[in-house]
């Protein structure tokens, strides 16, 4: 909903159904940190529980390995953590981002990576605020085991994952294996459908393709034990298409979720 008042997205999504919502930090978004004033964050924190809704996640697009201004994405990381301190008090709305790279310079920048990250999680126990960390088609985390490397090599319960099966699909990856291999170590979950290859791929709004089974999802979900938050997410390739409705993509996501998830 980039191109609709915040506050007037957040009425939008209660009124939908939805019980949580993911607000984004990046710059060009009205939620940018530098936009949002004292008095703007003390209305949406009152407006978010209002309405009954939590504020699970903030997202924010943050970056490791070679030739990456650490210094600038750790004070990034700084303000997103006052900001979801702040508009989620009670329980810190949690960090997600992607962490970028390319998957062919995966062996020769991992080891950076995971330094660079484990800087990150320091920064992060000491702001007590969690980072759910994404796996991407295209970047450096394109397939599980590289996530769970990462996690592995890192070691800190501040850097989670942030579990988004379009993404492995595009490898033809099996739900079910991804999401035992991930789920137990994540604290969010995006969903929304993909069609396409590694080289020419496309996202849609979840249960849009029909070929996720999202009856499925949910029922996996349950045998593992999972209980966070489950978030719609509408890729830029939908959003930013001329005539792109943010109201009418919610409540579709909405019609084709909410039966296997609420």
């Amino acid at each position: 909903m980039k191109r609709i008042p915040v506050r007037q997205a957040i009425s939008h999504i209660a009124k939908i159904g939805y019980k949580a919502l993911e607000l984004t930090l990046m710059p060009t978004w009205d939620t940018e940190p530098r936009l949002l004033s004292k008095t703007d964050r003390t209305e949406i924190r009152k407006q978010i529980g209002d309405l009954g809704l939590e504020l699970s996640a903030v997202m924010e697009s943050l970056r490791l390995g070679p030739n990456t201004d650490q210094g600038m994405y750790l004070e990034r990381l700084r303000t997103a953590a006052e900001v979801a301190h702040e508009l989620s008090p009670g329980a810190p709305a949690m960090i997600e981002t992607a962490v970028g790279g390319r998957p062919s310079a995966w062996e020769d920048t991992k080891g950076e990576m995971a330094d660079q990250l484990r800087v990150w999680a320091k920064t992060l126990e000491a702001l007590k605020t969690v980072l759910a960390i994404k796996g991407h088609v295209g970047n450096a985390l394109d397939r599980p085991e590289k996530v769970l490397w990462m996690l592995d090599h890192v070691t800190s319960p501040w850097i989670r994952i942030c579990y988004d099966y379009s993404h492995y699909k595009i490898h033809e990856l099996d739900l079910r294996k991804t999401m035992h291999q991930l789920v137990g170590r994540s604290a969010l979950i995006h969903v929304k459908d993909s069609v396409g290859s590694e080289q020419n791929y496309r996202f849609l709004l979840p249960g849009d393709s029909g070929e996720i089974d999202y009856k499925e999802y949910a029922q996996i979900l349950s045998e593992i034990g999972y209980e966070g938050p489950v978030m719609a997410e509408v890729s830029v390739q939908l959003s930013e298409q001329p005539g792109y409705d943010a109201v009418a993509a919610a409540k579709r996501c909405w019609d084709n979720l909410a039966p296997f998830f609420m």
